[in-house]
């Protein structure tokens, strides 16, 4: 099916966006996941084309265009290739906007233009050890001082770009009898005394994404570096987030899920048993043919979803609705996938294997997709 979503600008910044992969990712990526991360100079090459905060204003160095279709051009063609090292999707799509929309104009000038050419990775920091859904859970606190500045305490887990961060947003407790209305966003910097890294995570899949557990212990976060300026706006400030964050993670995984389909769709034409190609098997060509199915089904879903937010119509249950689906439909494509590639589809040499393991997480973060489920069956009156 014809997609109409994008524009000639669109489908340029799509031939920038696509050498960029092609020369500066795709030729890496194996011995980056080996590593266990990407060399920081990535960031700087992606953000001097542009790659990088395309919604931030040209004032603060950005592209200036308020349009996530940008960003799932960038997406699209980092699927298409299997790139799940490079943070870019959460600096761009969930990260930056905290920044656009609610940083004060100081906190913007700091912070927006390393941002946008690359020369500061950014991380959020939600998800604690004992915490992850539940944000009222959160047991950091941020104890503020009679200089007005805070003291935060506590422990965060999972942090995408959690190596590489320079500037982390956290997630803390700034009156914990207040329950949400006692959480606040803190701006925590590299090199701010007590703040540190644990361990990098080793994980099934995204190997070389660089994620790890990040500690701060007495940090004095100066009450400049309050996101806002306003206490207690936290809960507030991540649930007018999370629509954009959970269709992320949703484009993703039907950009995923393409890209793997269509690795599979030239494999099962190649490939041959007893004489002939698997593909012309009527298995296989029912297997390929529910999917593609499926994935035409996602894509209308996705991108009428990506059109919503556009114009500021896409709700909460929607997002949650496009994240479940869209990333257990991934799930089923790339179990198919390594089904249909047989043996090989169990060997890491192929991408296939490597993108299966890589997908399972997506039915996780953002909140898991029993949450996302919660959240469609509370909108129905239930």
């Amino acid at each position: 099916m014809q997609r109409s979503i994008f524009t000639e600008d669109h489908e340029a910044f799509r031939e920038t966006a696509r050498r960029f992969v092609e020369t500066e990712i795709a030729p890496h990526h194996e011995g980056w996941e080996r590593d266990g991360i990407v060399p920081r100079e990535l960031w700087t090459k992606a953000g001097a084309l542009g790659l990088l905060c395309m919604d931030v204003p040209e004032e603060y160095g950005g592209g200036g265009s308020d349009d996530f279709r940008f960003n799932y051009v960038l997406t699209e063609e980092l699927m298409r290739a299997g790139a799940s090292g490079p943070g870019f999707i959460l600096h761009n799509d969930t990260i930056a906007p905290y920044f656009v929309s609610y940083a004060t104009e100081e906190q913007k000038q700091r912070f927006l233009p390393g941002m946008a050419s690359g020369e500061l990775i950014t991380a959020i920091a939600m998800t604690e050890p004992g915490a992850g859904s539940d944000l009222a859970g959160v047991r950091t606190t941020a104890v503020r001082q009679d200089d007005g500045s805070y003291v935060l305490n506590g422990t965060k887990t999972f942090i995408t770009n959690g190596i590489h961060s320079d500037v982390v947003i956290v997630v803390a407790k700034t009156d914990p009898a207040a329950k949400h209305a006692g959480i606040s966003l803190l701006i925590v910097e590299r090199d701010m005394p007590g703040f540190s890294r644990g361990r990098k995570l080793e994980k099934v899949g995204l190997h070389a994404q660089d994620t790890a557990e990040l500690v701060f212990e007495d940090v004095r976060v100066p009450a400049e570096n309050l996101l806002g300026g306003v206490e207690g706006q936290g809960f507030v400030q991540l649930m007018r987030a999370l629509p954009q964050e959970r269709l992320s993670i949703a484009v993703s995984a039907i950009a995923g899920a393409r890209a793997a389909f269509d690795r599979t769709l030239a494999y099962v034409k190649e490939r041959e048993a007893f004489g002939r190609p698997i593909g012309t098997f009527q298995h296989s060509r029912f297997v390929m043919a529910e999917l593609a199915t499926k994935l035409t089904v996602g894509t209308v879903y996705a991108d009428r979803c990506v059109e919503l937010l556009r114009t500021g119509d896409l709700t909460a249950e929607e997002a949650a609705m496009a994240k479940w689906w869209l990333t257990d439909l991934q799930g089923e494509v790339l179990d198919a996938c390594v089904q249909l590639h047989g043996g090989y589809g169990f060997m890491w040499e192929y991408d296939v294997a490597r993108w299966w393991a890589d997908a399972r997480v997506q039915r996780i973060y953002g909140g898991t997709n029993e949450i996302m489920k919660e959240i469609v069956g509370r909108s129905l009156g239930l």
